[in-house]
């Protein structure tokens, strides 16, 4: 690990690998709270390394420091799923495995909800890290299998990784984005080809709201993908994210295809939900209901655990008439999350339209509820059309 100040979350992070691993090696990239010290009580070896903007220069320090035959890379908003030992401690007796690629979830993510990340590793010489802003080790990786190509790399379905970095309060603020931007910008700058840089610079250009900067540089990937080659994992971030910058700018036909180009990718189906909801959510806008019904019902067939997935194939129910199919939905998607206002407030409008005063009202107050912790704009208007209603 690397970290700084990390105090309130790196508990629960270490206390997830206990058991599991041999050694904790926690690099400190100058922490002004009691990290240091959280990370000792837990039994982690703490070294010390002055931040220079370069994640990758940390993490290759902190791997110096390793003694153990394989390498677990989290960081502190990660947390290690409790059951996925022993199948982690299987995958790395393969004698040639040399990359367990690791599934992670992303907590309270609205698009993507996992990841592949190449996570754990054989501790061996030629493997480091490179790339100052996404540090990965999936390049020199790459070089080591050209002079040595029977290692093997493993893709572990399961998902091993808990991210809680997208909950609200952990969302990146605006100098976080400008201070990746800059980063990466440098990186880009120097590697003008590189398909990877091209698709995560230009997803942060549309994610600060630079639609033309952030397509014209996703194209470019596409184009340099053609050249250099690229791998189906970035191919899908590609175009998954050209589908997200053409939707929001309002171009629909290109949007569409990009994210159905990103569903026709060969990797595994769960890192392709995203692709798939938000092509169901631009068929049910444009009033394809039934291929709408049918894209999010492939979500949910992925992901039994995807309660947009859910709550979107009730809004997609409710739109086509068929009212207890839209209220199973609805009611999946919060039992899987019970603090989903959105899925209460749906609910409530099905239950009052069926008929069912009493349940309806119970749903939109606890809408209302929840919106008032996140929302309070929509917690207002709600109660007040109800009350407009004569409802309340």
């Amino acid at each position: 690990m690397i970290v700084k100040d990390e105090a309130a979350s790196l508990s629960r992070c270490l206390e997830s690998v206990r058991g599991i691993v041999d050694e904790m090696i926690v690099l400190d990239t100058g922490s002004t709270d009691a990290t240091p010290a959280i990370a000792r009580s837990h039994g982690a070896k703490v070294h010390h390394f002055a931040w220079c903007h370069d994640f990758s220069a940390a993490r290759n320090k902190a791997l110096k420091y390793v003694t153990a035959d394989w390498v677990l890379v989290l960081d502190a908003d990660e947390v290690l799923v409790p059951a996925i030992g022993p199948v982690l401690k299987k995958a790395i007796r393969q004698e040639r495995a040399l990359v367990i690629n690791l599934m992670r979830q992303e907590i309270g993510a609205t698009q993507s909800p996992y990841s592949l990340v190449s996570r754990l590793f054989r501790h061996h010489p030629d493997l480091y890290f490179t790339r100052p802003y996404h540090a990965m080790v999936d390049d020199s990786v790459a070089l080591l299998l050209q002079k040595e190509p029977d290692w093997q790399i493993v893709d572990c379905p399961d998902v091993a990784i808990l991210h809680y970095g997208y909950e609200p309060g952990a969302i990146a603020d605006r100098d976080k984005l400008q201070k990746a931007k800059t980063t990466m910008e440098g990186f880009y700058a120097a590697h003008p080809d590189d398909p990877y840089v091209c698709s995560k610079l230009g997803a942060l250009y549309v994610e600060m709201g630079n639609l033309p900067k952030g397509i014209n540089l996703l194209k470019q990937g596409l184009q340099s993908s053609q050249l250099v080659g690229a791998d189906a994992p970035v191919l899908y971030e590609l175009h998954y994210h050209l589908g997200i910058a053409y939707s929001r700018s309002q171009q629909i036909e290109p949007a569409a295809l990009h994210y159905h180009l990103a569903t026709q990718q060969p990797i595994l189906d769960r890192l392709k939900l995203g692709a798939y909801n938000n092509l169901a959510g631009l068929l049910k806008a444009q009033g394809n209901l039934i291929k709408a019904q049918q894209f999010y019902q492939t979500c949910v067939m992925i992901d039994p655990t995807f309660a947009i997935g859910h709550c979107n194939l009730g809004a997609t129910f409710k739109a086509m008439g068929q009212m207890a199919a839209a209220m199973d939905h609805y009611q999946k998607a919060i039992q899987l999350d019970p603090n989903y206002a959105e899925a209460h407030q749906n609910l409530g409008v099905v239950l009052l339209k069926v008929g069912r005063v009493t349940e309806s009202l119970a749903a939109f107050r606890r809408a209302i509820e929840l919106h008032q912790h996140s929302n309070a704009a929509e917690a207002e208007r709600l109660q007040r059309g109800l009350e407009e209603m004569g409802l309340l």
